[in-house]
């Protein structure tokens, strides 16, 4: 790899390591050899060199509160192993039908009096089916919308009509996460494969929406695999304009309710790395923050990551809650990002 390539201060010619303006590079060819150099450097190097590439795209000062709402709870046919929502585990998720479009308007428009600026909301579904519930969502991305706030959905697979269809509405964002690397996907899912999944994710970029996309780590997978999970999104068309980071929260009654809690270091490295690689995308702090100290947040956020997930809840699992956030974040002198 040339130093241009890898360097923080290169900047953006597609499909090519030319350095100039003091700027990282915005490309789409890396190799998996390229970004293992990355995510393998001295851990204080690696957070050095990806703070260093945050401040040239964002500030540094800026986080940006998400809310996420789980809209249709539980009975998924899907047999995720990290997932209490699916119907094939004893997780004492009670399944809940959809939720009525007034009752999400109420719930959007509390989140944004508590400060977040995107809205995200998530149904237990393989796949989207054009039915009434569907006009029902359509319904909530109208209401969301008219709030000022962003709006994303994660619905399952959906293919190019229906993401048009949301792009009509309203919709910022649709949210469709590839878990993990190529190779070891089928050791966490059977019941959908990475290519429906990169499906999806052409449906949702033709569409003209944004893209959010990330993935697991503690699912017992190898420093290669969470390699090949960022080499698959850094080498999408497009990078996602959003890339969720989550450590896997163990949910009881689930194959991976034995897993061990992830490391902080390991957060750490996926977080700069994706910053590294992916300058432009919003690095969103996820799933797993719970269990994390703020002093530990407050190195995620100096590796890059420049979004939170804030409320009591992420679709079933615990989170912090805003007065917690907003406590943390006056205490490191971050202010919320306006969009």
């Amino acid at each position: 790899m040339s130093e241009a390539c890898c360097s923080p201060t290169a900047t953006l010619e597609p499909e090519t390591c030319t350095q100039s303006a003091g700027k990282a590079l915005v490309r789409m060819d890396w190799t998996r050899e390229e970004i293992a150099e990355i995510y393998n450097r001295p851990l204080l190097d690696l957070i050095f060199s990806a703070a260093t590439v945050h401040r040239q795209y964002h500030q540094a000062d800026k986080i940006q509160q998400c809310t996420l709402l789980s809209i249709k709870t539980g009975a998924c046919p899907e047999d995720c192993s990290y997932c209490p929502q699916s119907a094939r585990y004893k997780t004492g998720v009670e399944a809940q039908a959809l939720m009525d479009p007034k009752e999400v308007y109420d719930a959007a428009l509390k989140a944004k009096t508590a400060g977040s600026s995107r809205f995200c909301m998530g149904a237990a579904w393989r796949d989207v089916k054009d039915n009434e519930q569907f006009d029902s969502v359509l319904d909530m991305v109208r209401s969301v919308s008219s709030l000022g706030l962003e709006v994303c959905c994660t619905l399952g697979m959906i293919d190019a009509s229906q993401a048009e269809r949301l792009k009509d509405a309203g919709l910022t964002a649709y949210n469709h996460n590839l878990d993990t690397g190529p190779e070891y996907y089928d050791s966490i899912i059977t019941t959908r494969t990475y290519e429906e999944r990169l499906t999806t994710l052409k449906n949702v970029r033709e569409a003209g929406l944004n893209v959010c996309c990330g993935g697991i780590i503690g699912m017992g997978e190898s420093p290669e695999d969470r390699i090949g999970l960022l080499h698959t999104l850094a080498t999408l068309p497009e990078h996602p304009e959003s890339v969720p980071v989550n450590a896997l929260v163990a949910s009881k009654g689930t194959p991976l309710a034995d897993r061990p809690p992830v490391e902080i270091w390991e957060m750490l490295r996926m977080i700069a790395t994706a910053r590294t690689i992916m300058p432009k995308a919003m690095v969103r702090l996820s799933a797993g923050r719970v269990s994390m100290s703020e002093s530990e947040q407050a190195l995620c956020f100096l590796a890059g990551a420049n979004s939170i997930f804030t409320g009591e809840k992420l679709l079933t699992t615990p989170n912090c809650d805003h007065d917690q956030d907003r406590a943390m974040m006056e205490t490191l002198g971050l202010q919320p990002l306006v969009v």
